[in-house]
C-alpha cells in the first residue's frame, strides 16, 4: 500500500479519536498496564548477521609450509594447557570451532585449523582431498608451529576431519599426542551414506545473494542449530563469485568423491588401535558398528551420546562440547607436556 495516499491527521485529530476510543472500548479484567508491550521482531538481515571471529579466537596466522605452494590457515585462543588442536569436517572451516575455543581457552590453549581446499587455506591441488594428503598437511602445520618439540597435543575432529584425526593417531605421526576426539563419525555409517553424498551436495543451494541468505539457509535447511555459531562459522565456508554476482560453496566437493572411501574404510579398526586416550561423540543416538561395539565393551575407548544436536555437535551445543573436552583432558591427567602422573616431577629442563 502507498503511504502517501493517506490523509495525515493534525495532532489534536489523533488525540481525540485516541480518546473517542478508549472511552468506547469494554472494561476487560484482561486490560491491564501490566501487559508486556511485544518486542519488535529482528529483520533477517540483522538475526543472519555475521559474527567476527575475534570475539571467540585470541589470533590467526597463516602457516606456510617449507618447499611447497601450500599455505594453511590457523585460529588461536589461550595460553595455557595442551594444546586442543581442531579438524574440521568437510565443508566447513576452523571457525566450526569458534563457541567452543572461547571456553576451552579459559584451561586449555586451541588451535582450529583450515583443512586444504576450506576457508583462507591455500594449496597447490585445492581437490586432493586423499586422507594421506590430509595427514600430511596436519603432520607438516604441527611441525611448522612447533619445531621438534610440540606440546601434549588433543587431536579433535569432526567427521571428515575426525577421519583424518584417526589416521594421523593411528601412523604415530605426532609423538606429543596426548589424546584423541572423535566427533560424529562412525566407519559403518559413514560408508553406508557415501552413496547419497552426491546426492545431497548436488541438491542443496548453490547460490547466495549475500552471506547473510547463507547463514539463514544453514539454519532453516538443518544443517546447524546455534545462530551465534553459524554466524560466525558459515562466511568462511563461502566465496564470492564474480562472474555470477552471488556467493557459492567454497570447498568443491563434489569434485573430490574419488577420496571420499578411503576417508572411511577401516576407520573403526585404526581407531582401536590407537594407544592414546580416546573419546568418541556420538549426535543423537548410539550407532557403533561391530568392531566398535566390542571395543567399548572392552572398554578401549569412552563414548559419549550428546542429544538434542544435529551433526556439528561442536556448533549446536558448544557449551556441552566445550565441557566434555575439558572432562576429557582432565580424566586423563593431560598437561602441558603430557600426562600428569602425581607425585612425579618432570625433569628440570634448562632454558636455551
Amino acid at each position: 500500500m502507498d503511504s502517501s495516499n493517506l490523509t495525515t491527521l493534525s495532532e489534536e485529530e489523533t488525540s481525540g479519536s485516541e480518546d473517542q476510543h478508549q472511552q468506547q472500548q469494554p472494561i476487560s479484567a484482561f486490560a491491564s498496564a501490566s501487559v508486556p508491550i511485544r518486542p519488535p521482531t529482528q529483520s533477517s538481515l540483522q538475526k543472519y548477521a555475521p559474527l567476527d571471529w575475534s570475539a571467540y579466537f585470541d589470533r590467526e596466522d597463516d602457516i606456510r609450509i617449507k618447499d611447497t605452494e601450500n599455505v594453511f590457515h590457523v585460529y588461536m585462543a589461550g595460553t595455557e594447557g595442551p594444546v586442543v588442536f581442531c579438524l574440521h569436517g568437510g565443508g566447513y572451516s576452523g571457525l566450526s570451532f569458534a563457541l567452543a575455543a572461547s571456553i576451552i581457552k579459559e584451561k586449555a590453549r586451541v588451535v582450529a585449523m583450515d583443512m586444504r581446499g576450506h576457508g583462507k587455506s591455500s594449496a597447490e591441488n585445492e581437490l586432493d582431498l586423499s586422507i594421506e594428503t590430509m595427514c600430511d598437511d596436519v603432520v607438516a602445520v604441527v611441525k611448522e608451529m612447533y619445531g621438534d618439540s610440540p606440546p601434549a597435543i588433543v587431536l579433535v575432529g569432526h567427521s571428515m576431519g575426525g577421519s583424518v584425526a584417526v589416521h594421523v593417531a593411528a601412523k604415530k605421526s605426532l609423538p606429543s599426542l596426548a589424546g584423541l576426539i572423535v566427533v560424529d563419525v562412525v566407519e559403518g555409517t559413514a560408508m553406508a551414506s557415501l552413496i547419497h553424498m552426491q546426492k545431497i551436495l548436488s541438491s542443496r543451494m548453490q547460490h547466495f545473494s549475500s552471506i547473510e541468505k547463507a547463514i539463514e539457509w544453514s539454519i532453516k535447511g538443518g544443517s546447524l542449530r546455534n545462530v551465534d555459531s553459524a554466524r560466525v562459522s558459515i562466511p568462511a565456508t563461502l566465496k564470492y563469485d564474480d562472474s555470477k554476482k552471488c556467493y557459492t560453496h567454497r570447498a568443491r566437493l563434489v569434485e573430490t568423491e574419488q577420496y571420499w572411501r578411503g576417508w572411511y574404510e577401516g576407520l573403526s579398526e585404526k581407531y582401536l588401535s590407537c594407544t592414546a586416550p580416546k573419546l568418541l561423540l556420538l549426535a543423537g543416538t548410539d550407532r557403533l558398528d561391530r568392531a566398535l561395539t566390542i571395543g567399548q565393551m572392552q572398554g578401549k575407548f569412552q563414548m559419549v551420546v550428546v542429544r538434542h544436536t544435529g551433526h556439528a555437535i561442536q556448533e549446536d551445543v558448544p557449551e556441552e562440547f566445550a565441557t566434555l573436552v575439558l572432562n576429557f583432558i582432565s580424566r586423563n591427567r593431560i598437561g602441558p607436556h603430557g600426562v600428569e602422573i602425581p607425585g612425579l616431577r618432570r625433569p628440570f629442563q634448562p632454558q636455551p
